[in-house]
């Protein structure tokens, strides 16, 4: 008898006595659709940070930050803001005005308002013509601030979480009072963004250079051009990104926690899983020494044996990745979280539970292991004489 033939048989063998085995393999099923479900909900947190952060991202849209910087954290000088208003590929609005925004970043503080807990966040000083870079804005209440003028326009997710919002109300800032003159919604963003003058907040903080700097290009394709511009001027000290990449860039820090704590987490509950699957292939092993003996006594090979241990293993764990995902799915999909003052919703993808599959085969594998080698060394004789 070859060896898939003895595979087989032993597998119809394990499996059809599951009934008899329920209790070792509910344990096993409880233990991987735990430590999926916690692993997929914690990798949920990622995949939905990274979704926000790219909500309203554009691919003719792009970041121009000193070099070796990250986004909101450049150095660009006056002088370069005048050579980049010049530059090739970059769109012109109706009036022929180059479609390019310069921005200061500044933090600032808000309080939540259920917790009253203190949340730091960007206050972004910016060109009046950010509706025009991001036309995906739309206001809702009130209006633009006007430029010279120290007031503020805040998006809606900011009067939601925060306190201190609503039109009209007035924000220190730097000794002297902010007045919130307008609000706006940004596609599907719920991030809190605070807008104020450029010139006026800059002329406040004692700063004459800017962040970083936004501007729309004719179409995507113009972003060659643009970034060959760039790179053959001396006088500019800049980089070019595509929005999107500037924007990882500066979410990197955050997703690395994200992704740490998933996976430190999801190995703990993973650890735990296996030792149960251990304990309980040990278990079912011991309760078939008879019927494993008779088998090898009747010319079954070790290693089919060894083969068919892992396989039932990984076959119990299974409907447990199945399941965990289902609950990580159910519980936690969409639930809104706001770790560091970043706000997003958890998003459990097709991606994760695949994740959350290959997961569980791999305790299965790792569980039925040790198990699987003591099945195929028992000799024959002491497990027949045992039963």
């Amino acid at each position: 008898m070859n060896f898939f033939r003895q595979l087989f048989a032993i597998l119809r063998v394990n499996l059809a006595g599951l009934p008899q085995r329920l209790g070792s393999s509910l344990t096993i099923l409880v233990g991987v659709t735990s430590a999926v479900g916690v692993l997929v909900s914690m990798l949920a947190m990622g995949t939905g940070a990274r979704e926000q952060e790219l909500a309203t991202v554009r691919p003719d849209r792009i970041i121009l930050t000193t070099t070796g910087s990250r986004f909101g954290q450049g150095n660009i000088s006056q002088d370069e803001a005048a050579v980049i208003l010049g530059l090739p590929g970059i769109r012109k609005n109706a009036k022929g005005d180059p479609i390019v925004a310069f921005e200061s970043v500044v933090p600032i503080q808000g309080r939540r308002q259920v917790t009253g807990l203190r949340i730091y966040f960007p206050l972004i000083g910016i060109t009046p013509n950010v509706t025009e870079l991001a036309p995906e804005t739309h206001f809702t209440a009130g209006r633009m601030f006007q430029p010279g003028l120290q007031e503020l326009v805040v998006s809606n997710p900011c009067r939601r979480q925060f306190i201190g919002f609503e039109m009209g109300d007035r924000r220190p800032l730097h000794g002297s009072d902010w007045t919130i003159v307008g609000q706006f919604d940004r596609g599907s963003s719920q991030q809190c963004v605070v807008y104020a003058d450029v010139k006026t907040l800059m002329t406040v903080l004692k700063r004459n250079t800017y962040s970083n700097v936004s501007a729309l290009l004719n179409s995507p394709a113009d972003y060659d051009v643009l970034h060959d511009a760039v790179s053959a001027n001396p006088t500019l000290h800049l980089e070019v990104q595509h929005e999107a990449d500037a924007i990882a860039d500066a979410f990197k820090p955050l997703n690395a926690i994200l992704n740490f704590v998933s996976f430190f987490v999801g190995t703990i509950m993973a650890v735990g899983a296996t030792l149960g699957a251990v304990n309980s292939l040990y278990a079912i092993v011991d309760s078939r020494r008879r019927e494993m003996a008779t088998l090898r006594a009747i010319g079954f090979s070790g290693s089919a044996v060894v083969v068919s241990v892992l396989i039932e293993s990984m076959l119990l764990a299974l409907p447990g990745a199945v399941l965990g995902t289902l609950a990580a799915w159910l519980l936690f999909n969409n639930l809104a979280a706001s770790p560091f003052g970043f706000s997003f919703q958890l998003s459990v993808t097709p991606p994760l539970a695949v994740i959350g599959i290959e997961w569980a085969l791999v305790m299965g594998l790792l569980g039925g292991l040790l198990p699987a080698l003591r099945a195929a060394r028992m000799p024959i004789t002491t497990a027949l004489r045992a039963t």
